[in-house]
């Protein structure tokens, strides 16, 4: 079984958990969108560049504490032209894949929370240079990262955070706003 299949099984377990159970806690579904940052030098090119990234999401809160989650993660396209002495030239990357991991919480009030979390990324790639496909890699990679959620009823929660991903030799950031649906 290859890390996308394991992934896929982490994600589906997930969003197939049945949301009114005789356990403690509770299932939420989310997404959000951000800006995603990536800055690297990319065959000889030094590719500064952003775009518009989403997260869609599925987890099982076991307390005010702690969450397990799963999900899919777009980065949208990263591209840059730049003008070399050969002329101009285009580098365009691109990632997606499927996420799983925990996450901890610190209640500061009744409404509003930090979090912290931490997990794989299992993803694919693409890599271009003036429209001809470079690279197509694909792996698994750590993210780690921080932000905060508050309660606007007690179903639903607004949530922002950053996250930095590794993709291989490259990191990008994500800074994200969102929401989270609860099925208390």
């Amino acid at each position: 079984m290859n890390s996308r299949q394991i992934a896929a099984l982490a994600v589906s377990t997930l969003l197939l958990a049945d949301p009114i159970s005789a356990c403690a806690g509770e299932f939420y579904i989310g997404a959000s969108i951000g800006n995603a940052t990536l800055s690297d030098d990319f065959d000889g090119l030094n590719v500064d560049a952003n775009s518009t990234a989403y997260r869609l999401v599925g987890g099982w809160s076991f307390n005010d504490y702690f969450s397990l989650e799963g999900g899919y993660h777009d980065f949208g396209d990263f591209a840059q032209t730049v003008d070399t002495p050969n002329g101009l030239v285009t580098a365009r990357l691109s990632a997606d894949g499927f996420l799983f991991g925990a996450i901890g919480r610190i209640p500061l009030s009744e409404r509003f929370t930090l979090s912290g979390r931490a997990g794989m990324f299992f993803w694919n790639g693409t890599a271009e240079i003036n429209n001809v496909s470079q690279a197509s890699p694909e792996d698994s990679n750590l993210f780690l990262g921080v932000g905060g959620m508050f309660d606007v009823t007690d179903r639903i929660q607004l949530t922002t955070d950053w996250i930095r991903y590794e993709l291989e030799d490259v990191t990008s950031s994500v800074f994200s706003v969102g929401f989270q649906y609860r099925f208390r």
